[in-house]
């Protein structure tokens, strides 16, 4: 039986699909067959970061509205075959997605995976409550910002108010932090939030914190999770992201400024 778990954000451009994809993949990495589901209808963009986006012909809501199985709308990942890629469509409205069609899906889902990743789109309309109602778990994304930080309190309030758990009285989602796009230097000069300030105000634990990072970008252009690129502080700081989701106790990397040597700082050399 497959655990669902939602990437969620309160403000948009926080790397919420990239980090729904990269966590998919590295999940899939580690052995476990893993679907992700791109709820963002109207506005996909996760078959981009997939790369798959010239093979989508059926959608999520083709398969809701009984225009597709579900076979024919899965897509498989080209690099790894356990990995599995749900597209959202970009002609349909949100509202085309209804309650009784996801739950349909996941309960479909749930037999097949081990984990189900559902990508919701930023914000509280009805694609994001969706997306994380029938949740068992949920990462909440954010940047070291204070307008992103505070968006993130109110989904935070959303997860243990709207969900079908807390309408059923089960226990909570799980909730996890992931700060992406921290950058030590420009925390150190007071033009972000820090680690503990963030912390302090939205309390809940801390699964990731990703730096700001070329590769990201590089991957997200070439199609490619960024969990690929393994020699990058990116790549690596998700994948210990998923170790941890994975129950696994991993140090905490990257949130210090980084001490160069001598001749590095002679020959210059930056982030990969």
């Amino acid at each position: 039986m497959a655990k669902i778990i939602v990437v969620t954000s309160g403000k948009g451009g926080v790397g919420k699909t990239t980090s729904a994809a990269a966590i998919a993949t590295g999940l899939a990495l580690r052995g476990n067959k893993t679907v992700v589901i791109d709820f963002d209808v109207g506005l996909r963009n996760l078959d981009l970061i997939m790369g798959c986006e010239r093979r989508v012909v059926y959608d999520l809501v083709n398969v809701i509205q009984g225009e597709a199985n579900l076979k024919q709308a899965l897509i498989r990942d080209k690099r790894i075959d356990n990995l599995h890629i749900l597209p959202a469509s970009q002609t349909r409205d949100k509202d085309a997605l209804t309650q009784e069609g996801v739950e349909k899906i996941l309960i479909a889902l749930r037999e097949d995976f081990d984990y189900v990743i559902c990508d919701s789109p930023a914000g509280i309309e009805r694609g994001a409550q969706l997306a994380m109602y029938f949740a068992d778990e949920a990462v909440v994304v954010t940047n070291p910002e204070v307008s992103s930080v505070r968006d993130s309190d109110r989904i935070i309030g959303l997860l243990s108010s709207k969900t079908r758990r807390a309408e059923i009285g089960e226990s909570p989602v799980v909730e996890h932090l992931l700060i992406t796009r921290y950058h030590p230097a420009r925390v150190t000069g007071g033009d972000m939030l820090n680690l503990t300030d963030i912390q302090e105000i939205l309390s809940i634990p801390l699964i990731g914190l990703i730096p700001e990072s070329d590769a990201v970008l590089r991957a997200s252009n070439q199609g490619v999770p960024v969990t690929h690129d393994q020699k990058s502080d990116a790549g690596q700081a998700y994948v210990d992201c998923v170790s941890r989701l994975l129950g696994e106790e991993v140090p905490l990397r990257f949130h210090e400024i980084e001490k160069r040597s001598l001749l590095a700082r002679m020959f210059g050399g930056g982030r990969k």
